[in-house]
């Protein structure tokens, strides 16, 4: 079974955002072994330090510079590392981003939209997106 990690910066303080984030785990619980990593708010060099020693597998940076992709693009990403029989870790950065700090690890930079969001709705946001990708690629209804 494909391991997904989502390493990010900072924890989520908003009731709401848990629930909603917990609500996600649950359901990806069906295709995946998910692992969340909350890293502590420092530099941004000791931020990416932190996330450097979580890394594994394929390495992908959310970041709003990143090749803007579809929800289906994602699921093709996860589909070509599942087959590897591999890791996928997804990293958040910190609100000042990683800089250069991981450019020598991070095999592809993402963005989901080109509008900036709280760091802890877009982790809803990626939450929500993985799901979607493993529905996509299941042929299940939830995308439409």
């Amino acid at each position: 079974m494909l391991t997904v990690k989502i390493i990010s910066v900072g924890n989520i303080k908003e009731v709401f955002l848990r629930d909603a984030i917990s609500e996600y785990q649950k359901r990806l619980t069906r295709y995946c072994k998910l692992e969340v990593i909350e890293v502590k708010e420092g530099t941004q060099k000791s931020e990416c330090e932190q996330i450097r020693s979580k890394l594994k597998g394929t390495v992908i940076l959310c970041d709003t510079r990143g090749k803007l992709i579809t929800s289906e693009e994602l699921s093709e990403k996860i589909a070509i590392t599942s087959q590897r029989g591999s890791t996928i870790s997804f990293i958040i950065g910190g609100s000042h981003g990683v800089g250069n700090f991981l450019d020598d690890v991070v095999y592809e930079k993402i963005s989901l939209g080109k509008i900036t969001l709280p760091h802890q709705l877009f982790r809803v946001i990626l939450h929500e997106q993985i799901y979607r990708a493993f529905t996509i690629l299941k042929g299940e209804s939830y995308h439409k």
